[in-house]
């Protein structure tokens, strides 16, 4: 960006909560055309949230309504990373706030996310639908080496729930808690950490325990990204939501509550929603501007 550029309105959003206590804050920019990667790297890391969103034009074959379609970018505080699911909610609320509910599209470096706005008792609510989802195996010694920066004994994983990596946009190592307690003490060696997952390409370690059939708490480490812990993330949630039906862990229609965020004081929640015959993964949440 030049100097005689006008620096674009950086607004900030949070999503997965309609308070901008809870939830994972965003920042959102829509007109991002007058900036390059490192404006945006740079604006990402000023404001020091896990992601944050910058809109340019759409490609040409993106199709979509006019005004409501979107290259879209995401930049953690560290790097650029090809999907985020809060940022993306975050985005879609900021935009129905001002051009009004309805669908939009995104074309992003994973593909094409489509997202439906709605207003639903005075409260704007974001559905985005996944690029299509992929589980693959994870190696024994890259397990033995996540459990050992998390300094989690292998007995305190829950055995209904085998270690995968998941993708829908990004990739994500699923591991399950026996017990909540287990999930609630998270305390990792970053560094190490962060090694295993640039090696693996993964964007978040998803940490999962199961309160009930379709109830789940979740925590997402995020050092790669430069920070310790994302409080509500989207593109996890996506992944999950390919896991446990690849798994036949829940029927092939099935709607999952994740609750995210409590352990770090900014709780969230958000839907999870599986469709018969189509092998995509939906993502529904609330979201607040943040003054």
């Amino acid at each position: 960006m030049t100097t005689n550029t006008p620096r674009p309105e950086v607004l900030r959003y949070t999503a997965f909560s309609n308070s901008p206590d809870g939830g994972n804050p965003a920042g959102v920019v829509l007109d991002a055309a007058a900036l390059d990667d490192g404006d945006m790297l740079a604006i990402a890391a000023g404001l020091g949230y896990s992601e944050s969103a910058f809109l340019t034009a759409p490609p040409e074959a993106l199709g979509g309504q006019e005004g409501r379609a979107y290259s879209i970018r995401y930049f953690s505080p560290k790097a650029e990373v090809p999907f985020c699911g809060h940022a993306t909610i975050a985005t879609a609320i900021a935009l129905a706030e001002r051009i009004g509910p309805g669908e939009l599209v995104f074309a992003t470096r994973a593909g094409t996310v489509p997202v439906e706005v709605a207003e639903e008792d005075g409260t704007l609510r974001a559905t985005l639908t996944s690029v299509e989802p992929h589980i693959e195996d994870i190696a024994d010694a890259d397990l033995a080496e996540a459990l050992a920066a998390l300094d989690w004994p292998a007995t305190d994983l829950d055995p209904a729930f085998p270690p995968r990596i998941a993708f829908a946009g990004a990739r994500h190592l699923v591991l399950a808690a026996a017990t909540r307690a287990r999930l609630a003490d998270l305390a990792y060696d970053f560094a190490r950490l962060e090694a295993l997952m640039h090696r693996l390409d993964l964007t978040t370690v998803q940490l999962v325990w199961r309160e009930s059939a379709t109830v789940f708490h979740v925590r997402d480490p995020f050092p790669v990204g430069g920070v310790v812990e994302d409080p509500a993330t989207g593109a996890a949630a996506a992944a999950f939501g390919a896991y446990v039906r690849d798994l036949d862990l829940v029927p092939e229609d099935a709607v999952l509550t994740l609750h995210q965020g409590v352990d770090l004081g900014r709780p969230g929640e958000l839907t999870v929603t599986l469709r018969a015959g189509d092998p995509r993964v939906r993502v529904s949440g609330t979201g607040a501007r943040i003054s």
